[in-house]
């Protein structure tokens, strides 16, 4: 029997007219649709009269769920992947199931659409020729510092998704780490309420801190690395600190936030300063 074919399908980010009529016509003609959270993908289906099985597959699921729908495609069904909004297998479920098809010879076939990352960097007025995406960070403080500081000297624009609920955190790790450099926060994308936000990484901080309960998710870019940026003056940053009355215990946990270098080499070298070495 031949195998049948998995369809990649992008669905909008939030107005549901952004959809495209391919997308609609292979979501109406496959047995089966994989959606990461069945309630909104019935929304979707609903307003165009759509009524093919849905199944759940989530971040959870997924490994567990994707030989199952392998197994349904080797038998010849026909699959539609499709995330909560945007492109699946960006910063949302779909390797392991499109993986799992390449491996069995299943054709992989990619619906485009709609994507919070083409949405945001085509209006975001920064140098975006090159860009790296980054998706989302460690919500720990510690491990996201480091992230950032890796990404310091990158000249690409970068490209971030976050919780709207961690937004003036990582607007402090991103001045913290980067310097202050410009930005653009993107949220509610393409819906009633869609708001961008430009300015300084410590503006946008400063104007986002004055938003109660920012929900949802938002994404930013961020401007790449200026020529020639300077590397990071542990020392300077050490005897500012120390001039400032911060204990070395205190200094070498806030300056490892603020850059991503280890704690306990932050702490070595202020010893060694204040030990005259």
């Amino acid at each position: 029997m031949a195998t049948g074919t998995l369809y990649v399908v992008a669905t909008p980010i939030g107005n549901l007219e952004d959809v495209t009529l391919r997308a609609l016509r292979v979501l109406a003609e496959v047995d089966l649709i994989a959606a990461e959270d069945t309630r909104r993908t019935r929304i979707l289906l609903d307003r165009h009269g759509i009524r093919t099985p849905l199944t759940s597959y989530w971040d959870a699921v997924e490994r567990t769920k994707a030989p199952e729908l392998v197994a349904r495609l080797r038998a010849g069904a026909s699959v539609a992947l499709v995330s909560d909004a945007g492109t699946p297998g960006i910063a949302d479920p779909g390797y392991h199931l499109v993986r799992g098809a390449v491996a069995a010879g299943v054709p992989v076939v990619p619906i485009p659409g709609a994507s919070a990352v083409a949405a945001l960097v085509s209006v975001a007025g920064l140098p975006v020729d090159r860009f790296a995406f980054e998706g989302f960070l460690p919500a720990r403080a510690g491990a996201r510092a480091a992230r950032l500081a890796a990404l310091a000297d990158e000249p690409r624009a970068l490209v971030f998704f976050e919780a709207a609920r961690r937004l003036d955190a990582f607007l402090a790790a991103a001045a913290g780490a980067l310097g202050d450099r410009e930005a653009v926060v993107g949220r509610e994308l393409t819906k009633a309420n869609e708001e961008l936000l430009r300015g300084r990484l410590s503006a946008l901080r400063a104007r986002v801190g004055a938003v109660e309960r920012l929900r949802g998710e938002v994404t930013i870019v961020v401007a790449g690395a200026p020529a020639g940026r300077a590397p990071i003056d542990l020392d300077a940053r050490i005897r500012a600190a120390l001039a400032a009355g911060r204990s070395i215990r205190e200094l070498a946990s806030a300056i490892a936030r603020e850059t991503g270098l280890p704690r306990r080499e932050v702490y070595q070298r202020a010893l060694a300063l204040t030990e005259g070495r």
